[in-house]
Formats: structure tokens, C-alpha cells, sequence
């Protein structure tokens, strides 16, 4: 959340809170009504699409958000979204890594960290994936479907919980971990995350996995057309969940939090976070939700997994079934989907890009 913000009007305070890493912040301004936008302020949207919206919303957000969870779960749950709406979904969605079912599990040899997705020199001493660019590439495409084991465990205990928050709070380490001052925050009196301090798991295979996560985005998100960085100002926190119904762990990620003040493209004030923001607002704004769902457990020890894990972007361009049932009309500008709509929020996770710390290092779980 940006810092003090009181000398903006409220106009301004709901670009921020649309915007914003937390929503305990936002409540007061959910009652400012859509129609406080007039048309000329909503780039790129048709405006029959926007006047139409609450007469074609066939449910509330959570059920389409619980829709889309099944889509991507087993052969029996997407079997049971209603075929149109399944038909809508998967047109919204744009695969970072392919979708298979019928992949094993990538043994990585014991002794060494699984591949970060960036492009180098490699080191004669490095391990053999680093050595040939197609087998990365099916590497990273494995490590989403089926992570390292620390991974698996803590997306079976999600399930086995119940859906419990406090069942995955128990694996971070007590230790606070001050939030650094990444790309001059503090110099602009901006806060990025939820509190000023972080922590990590204590399984550092866990904290790399969320590294992980974050650099696949980052090197595949071009192949759709979406470039994204990993800077204050464009992609640096996602919001874990547990899944309604399931229990079924998962991370909603935000990129381009804070678009460039553009007096005729994004004449927005944003408070302090904004300052100096290079991202600019344009059609990718549609791509800003990225959606990572672990391997789901199965219940049968013939069948002890019912799904891959799953990275994919949500496509929210007005008229489609993301825009219309989960992005809610007073955000619709800026395409946020919210976490709650999946199930119970358990922490944010950030990447601070700070430079000379380890890949670890940059993990703050607030």
C-alpha cells in the first residue's frame, strides 16, 4: 500500500485501492459507484459492454472464480462446470507453461537447486540444464506442473487441512526479515507491502519455488504479448489462497501495479508509490492477473495426484467472461481480480528485487 494518502482526493484513493496490495485498506471505498467514471475514462472498453454488465453477470464472482478452479482441476471437477461457461473460461486463458496431463514427475539429481528461468553464460561448474536451452525450457514447463517435493507436501497438507490458513502459516520461519528500500521506496515515502517487515518458510525450497514462480513469469509473459518486469512499479507480489471447496493452494499475482501518471492515457494520482513509475497504461493492462494452482491431491493411492500444477494469465478484455464476472465494476479500468473470489487469502508473497542478495533473499512473506 502506498503511503500517508490523505491529501488526494477520492477519486484518486480508487485508482490506489484498485491498485493496492491489501484490501484492508479499501472498505470505506467500495461504495463509490462505477458510474462515477464517465465513459471517456475507461480506455479500450466499449461502452454498451460497460452499461450491459450487471444485466448479463450470470453469478457472483466467487462462483466463477470456483468455475475456474474446477476448469483446471480433474477430468471430474471440470466435468461438472456447465459446458458454456467452461467454453468462455478457457477462451480467457493464456498458458505460461503447456497444459498436460500425461507428463512425469522432472527428476532433478539430489545436490542441486532446480533451474531458476533466465537466459546466461554458463559456467562450466553449473548443473546440466543450464547447458542446453530446449531442455530448460521442458524443465521449467515440468517444474509447474509438478514441483520439487517440499512443494507437494505443502499443497497435500493444503487440502488435508481442510482449506486451513493456519495449516501453511505454520511452515513460515518466526524470523522478521526488515523490508528493504527497493528501487528508492523510501526516498519517495512509498510502502510496497502489507507491513515493514517479511518472512520467508523455513523450507528454502519452498522460498525458491516463489522466486521461481515469479522469473517464469517474467521470461514467458513476451510470448503472449505481455512483457513484465520484476519492478516496484509492474510485477512484485502475488497473493496466496486455499481454494473454496477444495482446499486447493494457489497464488493470484499482480503486475502492473502502478501505471505511469499520463494526463491522457492514465490521468490518475496514485500517491507516493507511483513516483517514477516507467509502465506505461495500455492494452496489456488486460493480462495483469496471473494465476498459479499447485497439483491437487488426490485421494486414491493409485491416483495420488488429480492434476498438474498450473500457470496461466488471465485474459480480462472487456466482453469476455473475466472481465464480466470477476473483475468488479469499480475496478474495471485496471482488470483487478480479487484473491478473496478464490477462497481464504493466507499472506501476500513479494519479490524485492534488490540487487547483490540471493535469489532467496528477495522472498518476503507479509
Amino acid at each position: 500500500m502506498c503511503g500517508n494518502m490523505r491529501s488526494f482526493p477520492l477519486f484518486s484513493l480508487r485508482v490506489a485501492f484498485a491498485l493496492s496490495v491489501s484490501l484492508s485498506f479499501s472498505q470505506s471505498l467500495l461504495v463509490v459507484p462505477s458510474s462515477f467514471l464517465p465513459p471517456s475514462h475507461h480506455p479500450w472498453s466499449n461502452r454498451n459492454v460497460l452499461l450491459s454488465r450487471s444485466a448479463t453477470r450470470r453469478s457472483n464472482p466467487a462462483t466463477v472464480a470456483a468455475d475456474l478452479v474446477s476448469l483446471l482441476g480433474s477430468e471430474q471437477e471440470a466435468a461438472r462446470v456447465d459446458a458454456e461457461v467452461a467454453r468462455e473460461l478457457r477462451s480467457c486463458l493464456r498458458f505460461l507453461a503447456p497444459l498436460s496431463k500425461n507428463t512425469l514427475l522432472l527428476e532433478v539429481p539430489d545436490g542441486d537447486s532446480f533451474p531458476l528461468p533466465r537466459r546466461r553464460k554458463v559456467e562450466d561448474n553449473e548443473p546440466w540444464w543450464w547447458r542446453n536451452q530446449h531442455r530448460l525450457d521442458e524443465a521449467i514447463d515440468e517444474l509447474v506442473r509438478w514441483p520439487p517435493s517440499s512443494v507437494m507436501e505443502l499443497a497435500r497438507l493444503a487440502v488435508d487441512s481442510g482449506g486451513d490458513p493456519a495449516a501453511i502459516q505454520m511452515w513460515l520461519d518466526p524470523t522478521m526479515h526488515p523490508v528493504p528500500n527497493v528501487e528508492g521506496c523510501r526516498e519517495d515515502e512509498c510502502q510496497l507491502t502489507r507491513t515493514t517487515y517479511g518472512r520467508r518458510f523455513i523450507n528454502k525450497e519452498l522460498n525458491l519455488y516463489i522466486a521461481f514462480l515469479f522469473e517464469t513469469i517474467i521470461a514467458r509473459s513476451p510470448s503472449i504479448g505481455f512483457p513484465v518486469s520484476l519492478s516496484r512499479y509492474d510485477l512484485f507480489h502475488g497473493h496466496l489462497f486455499l481454494a473454496a471447496n477444495s482446499g486447493r493452494l494457489g497464488i493470484l499475482f499482480h503486475a502492473r501495479e502502478y501505471p505511469a501518471y499520463e494526463k491522457n492515457v492514465f490521468p490518475y494520482h496514485m500517491g507516493y508509490c507511483q513516483t517514477g513509475s516507467n509502465v506505461r497504461y495500455d492494452k496489456s493492462m488486460n493480462f495483469r492477473n496471473i494465476l498459479w494452482l499447485a497439483p491437487l491431491p488426490g485421494e486414491s493411492r493409485y491416483t495420488p495426484w488429480d492434476a498438474p500444477g498450473v500457470l496461466v494469465v488471465l485474459d480480462a478484455h472487456p466482453g469476455g467472461i473475466i472481465y464480466k464476472e470477476l473483475v468488479p465494476d469499480y475496478v474495471d479500468y485496471v482488470r483487478t481480480i480479487y484473491e478473496g473470489d478464490f477462497g481464504d487469502v493466507v499472506v501476500d508473497v513479494n519479490y524485492l528485487n534488490v540487487e547483490d542478495t540471493s535469489t532467496e533473499e528477495k522472498i518476503f512473506i507479509c
